[in-house]
């Protein structure tokens, strides 16, 4: 069975945690597609060539989840020959057999913009950076929300696939809820359309 599960949204919005969910729920395979971003920022070089040639031991980096590594992504994500050679992994990623979930900020409308179920989760800036300060622990929480609302602008301002919800997006807005409360939300809208066949 295929079936593909696209969440997008803007950082620390709680894509990554409801997305890791749903695919241990349903059994599908999960991919960051961010951590694509962060491995190749953080490779340094060209960004092109870094890209094209990423490997596993990239995307283990320990520091992947750092507030560098997040700047790294966001920098090299504007970059057209990036995202090209990132997007042939994607896809193939989302058409494996067993169902897939890829969480990112272009999946619903560039990269699996014929996903089975696209959900676009957001949250306030100043929710998202402070669910950030807390989990990264670096810098102040103004310098963090600086960061959020400046990493906001890049990516949705960006020329090549900026961060918008497809238009057929279910909006999940997590500023009011617990991450148990998000993810069950979550697991209905697939559970349901998994029912719909």
């Amino acid at each position: 069975m295929k079936f593909c599960v696209a969440i997008d949204g803007p950082a620390a919005a709680g894509k990554g945690t409801i997305s890791r969910a749903v695919a241990a729920h349903f059994g599908f395979a999960h991919l960051d597609t961010g951590l694509l971003y962060r491995a190749v920022g953080m490779k340094g070089g060209d960004p092109a060539q870094a890209a094209s040639t990423l490997c596993p031991e990239d995307l283990a980096r320990p520091d992947l989840r750092s507030l560098a590594a997040g700047e790294a992504a966001s920098r090299v994500a504007v970059l057209p020959d990036v995202r090209a050679a990132l997007l042939t992994f994607q896809r193939n990623f989302a058409a494996r057999e067993g169902g897939a979930v890829l969480d990112g900020r272009d999946i619903g409308t560039v990269i699996c913009p014929g996903a089975d179920v696209k959900l676009f989760v957001t949250a306030s800036a100043e929710c998202r950076a402070e669910r950030r300060w807390r989990e990264t622990g670096e810098g102040s929480l103004a310098e963090v929300l600086e960061q959020v609302r400046a990493r906001d602008a890049r990516d949705m301002g960006r020329a090549d696939a900026p961060l918008c919800a497809a238009e057929d997006a279910i909006t999940l807005d997590t500023t009011t809820l617990s991450i148990d409360e998000a993810v069950d939300k979550a697991l209905r809208i697939v559970r349901a359309q998994l029912e719909r066949g």
